[in-house]
Protein backbone atom coordinates (compact mmCIF):
# COMPACT_ATOMS: atom_id res chain seq x y z
CA UNK A 1 0.00 0.00 0.00
CA UNK A 2 1.62 3.39 -0.56
CA UNK A 3 -0.01 6.25 1.70
CA UNK A 4 -1.11 9.52 0.37
CA UNK A 5 0.53 12.59 2.13
CA UNK A 6 -2.51 13.29 4.22
CA UNK A 7 -2.56 10.15 5.51
CA UNK A 8 1.37 10.17 7.20
CA UNK A 9 1.54 9.65 10.52
CA UNK A 10 4.98 10.57 12.95
CA UNK A 11 7.78 8.44 12.24
CA UNK A 12 8.79 9.19 15.90
CA UNK A 13 5.91 7.29 17.31
CA UNK A 14 7.21 3.68 16.36
CA UNK A 15 8.81 3.63 19.22
CA UNK A 16 6.32 4.31 21.22
CA UNK A 17 4.40 1.99 19.56
CA UNK A 18 7.19 -0.79 19.75
CA UNK A 19 6.93 0.28 23.69
CA UNK A 20 3.17 0.02 23.59
CA UNK A 21 0.52 0.51 21.28
CA UNK A 22 -1.81 1.91 23.68
CA UNK A 23 0.57 4.49 25.16
CA UNK A 24 1.33 5.59 21.23
CA UNK A 25 -2.54 6.04 20.58
CA UNK A 26 -2.61 8.08 23.96
CA UNK A 27 -0.31 10.52 22.45
CA UNK A 28 -0.78 10.43 18.66
CA UNK A 29 -4.79 9.60 18.73
CA UNK A 30 -6.18 11.15 21.85
CA UNK A 31 -3.14 14.28 21.87
CA UNK A 32 -2.31 13.43 25.69
CA UNK A 33 1.22 13.39 27.22
CA UNK A 34 2.59 13.99 30.61
CA UNK A 35 6.37 14.29 30.83
CA UNK A 36 8.39 12.50 33.74
CA UNK A 37 12.38 12.33 34.63
CA UNK A 38 12.95 10.32 31.79
CA UNK A 39 11.23 12.23 28.90
CA UNK A 40 12.64 15.04 30.12
CA UNK A 41 16.27 14.22 29.89
CA UNK A 42 15.33 12.49 26.38
CA UNK A 43 14.23 16.28 25.62
CA UNK A 44 17.49 18.04 26.97
CA UNK A 45 19.89 15.21 25.11
CA UNK A 46 17.91 16.25 21.22
CA UNK A 47 17.94 19.89 21.86
CA UNK A 48 21.74 18.88 20.83
CA UNK A 49 21.06 17.23 18.60
CA UNK A 50 18.61 18.74 16.87
CA UNK A 51 20.41 21.70 14.93
CA UNK A 52 19.09 21.57 11.28
CA UNK A 53 22.10 23.69 9.94
CA UNK A 54 24.80 21.88 11.63
CA UNK A 55 27.30 20.33 9.31
CA UNK A 56 30.62 18.88 10.62
CA UNK A 57 33.58 17.04 8.39
CA UNK A 58 34.34 13.95 10.92
CA UNK A 59 37.90 12.74 9.26
CA UNK A 60 35.76 10.78 6.45
CA UNK A 61 32.48 11.03 7.07
CA UNK A 62 30.09 14.27 7.22
CA UNK A 63 27.33 14.31 10.49
CA UNK A 64 23.98 16.03 9.30
CA UNK A 65 21.81 16.55 11.51
CA UNK A 66 17.61 16.92 11.80
CA UNK A 67 17.42 15.37 8.56
CA UNK A 68 13.92 15.43 6.55
CA UNK A 69 12.74 11.63 5.69
CA UNK A 70 9.48 10.46 4.57
CA UNK A 71 8.80 6.94 3.21
CA UNK A 72 5.03 6.67 1.54
CA UNK A 73 5.16 2.73 1.65
CA UNK A 74 5.34 3.11 5.51
CA UNK A 75 3.17 6.11 5.70
CA UNK A 76 5.84 7.92 8.13
CA UNK A 77 7.72 11.06 8.31
CA UNK A 78 10.06 12.69 10.68
CA UNK A 79 13.15 14.41 11.29
CA UNK A 80 16.22 11.38 12.23
CA UNK A 81 18.68 13.12 14.93
CA UNK A 82 21.98 12.56 13.08
CA UNK A 83 22.76 10.88 9.42
CA UNK A 84 26.25 10.32 8.70
CA UNK A 85 27.45 10.01 5.02
CA UNK A 86 30.35 7.64 4.72
CA UNK A 87 32.58 7.75 1.65
CA UNK A 88 30.99 4.83 -0.92
CA UNK A 89 32.61 3.00 -3.45
CA UNK A 90 29.88 1.81 -5.37
CA UNK A 91 27.95 4.00 -7.38
CA UNK A 92 24.82 2.09 -7.59
CA UNK A 93 24.48 2.70 -3.83
CA UNK A 94 25.43 5.84 -3.16
CA UNK A 95 24.40 9.52 -3.05
CA UNK A 96 25.85 13.32 -3.95
CA UNK A 97 25.72 16.22 -1.86
CA UNK A 98 25.94 19.79 -3.28
CA UNK A 99 28.28 20.73 -0.53
CA UNK A 100 30.96 17.94 -0.47
CA UNK A 101 31.61 16.19 -3.68
CA UNK A 102 31.56 12.52 -4.30
CA UNK A 103 29.96 9.44 -3.52
CA UNK A 104 28.10 9.03 0.23
CA UNK A 105 26.15 6.51 2.31
CA UNK A 106 23.60 8.00 4.90
CA UNK A 107 24.61 6.28 8.07
CA UNK A 108 21.53 6.93 10.35
CA UNK A 109 22.25 7.34 14.08
CA UNK A 110 20.18 8.05 17.21
CA UNK A 111 20.77 9.63 20.15
CA UNK A 112 18.86 7.98 23.55
CA UNK A 113 19.44 9.10 26.87
CA UNK A 114 19.12 5.09 28.44
CA UNK A 115 20.57 2.22 27.87
CA UNK A 116 20.41 -0.92 25.05
CA UNK A 117 16.73 -1.85 25.84
CA UNK A 118 15.08 -5.76 25.32
CA UNK A 119 12.24 -4.75 22.71
CA UNK A 120 14.11 -3.28 19.83
CA UNK A 121 11.81 -0.12 20.24
CA UNK A 122 14.84 1.96 19.39
CA UNK A 123 16.36 -0.28 16.80
CA UNK A 124 12.66 -0.33 15.23
CA UNK A 125 12.76 3.50 14.80
CA UNK A 126 16.22 3.77 13.53
CA UNK A 127 15.21 0.80 11.16
CA UNK A 128 12.20 3.11 10.31
CA UNK A 129 14.73 5.79 9.45
CA UNK A 130 16.66 3.50 7.05
CA UNK A 131 13.96 2.53 5.18
CA UNK A 132 12.61 5.74 4.67
CA UNK A 133 16.49 7.13 3.60
CA UNK A 134 16.65 4.09 1.34
CA UNK A 135 12.96 5.24 -0.77
CA UNK A 136 14.16 8.71 -0.87
CA UNK A 137 17.47 7.96 -2.50
CA UNK A 138 17.10 4.58 -4.03
CA UNK A 139 19.32 2.85 -2.24
CA UNK A 140 20.53 0.03 0.47
CA UNK A 141 21.29 1.24 3.99
CA UNK A 142 22.69 -2.26 5.79
CA UNK A 143 23.82 -0.34 9.14
CA UNK A 144 22.73 2.61 11.50
CA UNK A 145 23.94 3.23 14.98
CA UNK A 146 22.14 4.05 18.57
CA UNK A 147 24.32 6.46 21.22
CA UNK A 148 23.23 5.55 24.21
CA UNK A 149 24.08 8.62 27.04
CA UNK A 150 23.84 6.01 29.80
CA UNK A 151 26.99 3.97 28.86
CA UNK A 152 28.15 6.52 26.90
CA UNK A 153 28.63 3.94 23.96
CA UNK A 154 27.26 3.69 20.51
CA UNK A 155 25.97 0.74 18.96
CA UNK A 156 26.11 -0.56 15.22
CA UNK A 157 22.70 -1.55 14.15
CA UNK A 158 22.04 -4.30 11.08
CA UNK A 159 19.19 -2.93 9.15
CA UNK A 160 18.18 -6.83 9.16
CA UNK A 161 15.10 -8.68 7.66
CA UNK A 162 13.73 -9.02 10.57
CA UNK A 163 13.86 -5.79 11.75
CA UNK A 164 12.41 -4.85 8.77
CA UNK A 165 9.62 -6.92 8.89
CA UNK A 166 8.66 -5.36 12.25
CA UNK A 167 8.85 -2.25 11.02
CA UNK A 168 5.98 -2.65 8.30
CA UNK A 169 3.92 -4.43 10.56
CA UNK A 170 4.68 -1.79 13.25
CA UNK A 171 3.48 1.18 11.08
CA UNK A 172 0.30 -1.43 9.04
CA UNK A 173 -1.05 -1.24 12.73
CA UNK A 174 -0.38 2.11 14.24
CA UNK A 175 -2.33 3.28 10.46
CA UNK A 176 -5.05 0.86 11.33
CA UNK A 177 -5.68 1.63 15.10
CA UNK A 178 -5.43 6.20 13.87
CA UNK A 179 -8.11 5.03 10.88
CA UNK A 180 -10.46 2.98 13.93
CA UNK A 181 -9.67 5.93 16.63
CA UNK A 182 -9.81 3.54 19.40
CA UNK A 183 -7.71 2.90 22.15
CA UNK A 184 -5.86 -0.64 22.11
CA UNK A 185 -6.78 -2.56 25.32
CA UNK A 186 -4.71 -2.22 28.70
CA UNK A 187 -1.68 -4.54 28.72
CA UNK A 188 0.13 -4.56 32.17
CA UNK A 189 3.66 -4.71 32.71
CA UNK A 190 6.76 -3.94 34.25
CA UNK A 191 7.17 -1.01 31.48
CA UNK A 192 4.17 0.44 32.97
CA UNK A 193 5.91 1.84 36.15
CA UNK A 194 8.13 4.23 33.75
CA UNK A 195 5.91 5.34 31.30
CA UNK A 196 4.97 8.98 32.04
CA UNK A 197 1.15 8.30 30.89
CA UNK A 198 0.58 5.93 33.70
CA UNK A 199 -1.96 8.01 35.43
CA UNK A 200 -3.51 9.18 32.28
CA UNK A 201 -4.02 5.73 30.99
CA UNK A 202 -5.59 3.77 34.14
CA UNK A 203 -7.01 6.17 36.20
CA UNK A 204 -10.32 4.20 36.13
CA UNK A 205 -9.14 0.73 36.21
CA UNK A 206 -6.81 1.70 39.49
CA UNK A 207 -9.90 3.74 41.04
CA UNK A 208 -12.34 1.15 40.51
CA UNK A 209 -10.26 -1.57 41.82
CA UNK A 210 -10.50 0.98 45.07
CA UNK A 211 -14.21 1.82 45.01
CA UNK A 212 -14.97 -1.95 44.53
CA UNK A 213 -12.28 -3.06 47.43
CA UNK A 214 -14.31 -0.67 49.71
CA UNK A 215 -17.77 -1.82 48.95
CA UNK A 216 -16.47 -5.20 49.59
CA UNK A 217 -15.47 -4.54 52.65
CA UNK A 218 -18.39 -2.36 54.06
CA UNK A 219 -21.47 -4.09 52.72
CA UNK A 220 -19.53 -7.66 53.88
CA UNK A 221 -19.37 -5.48 57.36
CA UNK A 222 -23.12 -4.04 57.46
CA UNK A 223 -24.73 -7.48 56.74
CA UNK A 224 -22.76 -9.52 59.31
Amino acid sequence: MVYSDDDMLMLSGIQHFRFCPRQWALIHVEQQWEDNRLTMEGSLMHQHADDPFYRQKCGDYISLRSVSVASHQLGLYGVTDVVELHPADDDSNAITHPRYPGLWLPYPVEYKHGKPKKHEEDEVQLAAQAICLEEQYGIKIDYGAIFYAEIRHRVEVPISDSLRVMVVECARRMHEIYSSGRLPAIERGKYCEKCSLNNICMPESADCSKVSHYLKKNLYEETT
